[in-house]
């Protein structure tokens, strides 16, 4: 697990960033590796802010980014708080996987299909991305979306089982598309 401590209107020090490895490096065991975290613990300088230390911290994964952010007004504490946040989405994630497994019985979708193109001059597909879809819920998938930064997010419902989308609206709320 490649661990990166950033600080942010704060000053990292070695014990801070040791005592960060201590405690996220619990984590390691239960994720696969290669495993980048990124945390960054920044102070907010509003005196009207009662917890001012925040920690945060992203975990990129083979499956999922996970993501957390706890605040308190002491930086162990903070880690503490977000450590433990973290080991619940990853127990949630690993028994997800497990049920998954499980339920498929190792029946994979094979992925790879024609790219379509036109020899009339119409449109050419330049480019075919791939990716697994995890069963997720609408609200982890907007989760995701705001993880990778993109204007929408295509995943397969928890409930349903069906192919969705969320989508960011330019009005700042997301939208949904389901099928019917």
């Amino acid at each position: 697990m490649r661990l990166q401590v950033k600080g942010k209107n704060v000053e990292i020090s070695d014990a801070i960033r040791s005592y960060a490895e201590e405690k996220l490096g619990k984590l390691e065991r239960q994720l696969a590796d290669p495993t980048q975290v990124e945390l960054e613990l920044a102070v907010e300088r509003n005196p009207s802010i009662a917890d001012k230390v925040v920690a945060e911290a992203t975990i990129w994964t083979k499956g999922p980014t996970l993501r957390a952010k706890e605040r308190s007004s002491d930086m162990r504490a903070s880690i503490d708080l977000l450590t433990d946040k973290l080991e619940r989405q990853v127990t949630r994630y690993r028994e997800k996987r497990r049920r998954r497994h499980r339920e498929h019985d190792g029946h994979g979708v094979d992925a790879h299909g024609p790219t379509a193109t036109d020899e009339e001059g119409g449109p050419v597909i330049v480019k075919t991305k791939q990716f697994t879809m995890h069963p997720m819920s609408a609200e982890e998938a907007v989760l995701q979306l705001e993880l990778v930064g993109h204007d929408f997010f295509v995943f397969r419902h928890e409930d349903t089982g069906e192919i969705n989308v969320v989508y960011r609206r330019r009005d700042g709320g997301y939208g949904l598309i389901e099928p019917n």
